[in-house]
């Protein structure tokens, strides 16, 4: 009995001079019964939808998220149509594609939210998220494209280099990947896939 005691009191000893810190719960989620820690950086940010709504990005959590900025009057602009083609295609699975017009290059994006969203609804078809027309780059960049930028620098700076660049997100939240704006979306469709199944939510 002795021996008992004396041990338990070694073991309460041993715990509390080796606390254990647990992760917030708040930060922890169970996708595939594994514990995944969320990139909260990334849900912390938000942004004003191009009818005006303010969306946290915490709306996007176990998603896998892909960030473009966008124009109407540009070479690339067909770009559009790739892009609803993959939003249509893997949305039910856990795929957002959200939108920023963006006026910086060529002035290719001049018109307002309401010209914005009735080309791209009239002409592409769009039913992915488009969000106001921001800046992303210079001292009005937005908070958004900022980390992202930050997160993942380009081949040559991370300033963006024109319309189209295109920034993909795990279902964690953390910055997966950037591409160039003359990398198609159908071209970059087995990253899509792979991060999509890498974690699928037991809530699905």
């Amino acid at each position: 009995m002795k021996t008992l005691i004396l041990f338990s009191t070694i073991m309460v000893n041993i715990i509390n001079s080796n606390k254990v810190v647990l992760p917030d719960s708040s930060q922890i989620h169970t996708l595939n019964n594994m514990n995944i820690n969320y990139n909260t950086e990334f849900y912390n940010l938000s942004a004003t939808d191009i009818r005006g709504k303010e969306v946290s990005f915490s709306e996007f959590k176990d998603k896998v998220v892909l960030v473009v900025n966008t124009a109407s009057k540009c070479g690339l602009t067909p770009q559009y149509e790739e892009l609803e083609s993959l939003y249509k295609k893997y949305q039910d699975q856990g795929l957002v594609i959200i939108g920023f017009p963006c006026n910086q290059f060529g002035n290719q994006e001049p018109g307002t939210e309401t010209e914005i969203q009735e080309n791209c609804l009239i002409n592409y078809g769009v039913t992915f998220k488009m969000f106001s027309k921001v800046d992303v780059n210079g001292r009005n960049t937005h908070p958004v494209f900022s980390y992202l930028k930050n997160e993942l620098g380009g081949l040559l700076g991370s300033r963006i280099k024109w319309n189209f660049t295109k920034f993909l997100i795990d279902r964690k939240g953390y910055p997966y990947k950037r591409y160039a704006p003359t990398t198609s979306p159908a071209a970059i469709e087995d990253e899509i896939s792979s991060l999509i199944n890498q974690f699928q939510s037991t809530e699905a």
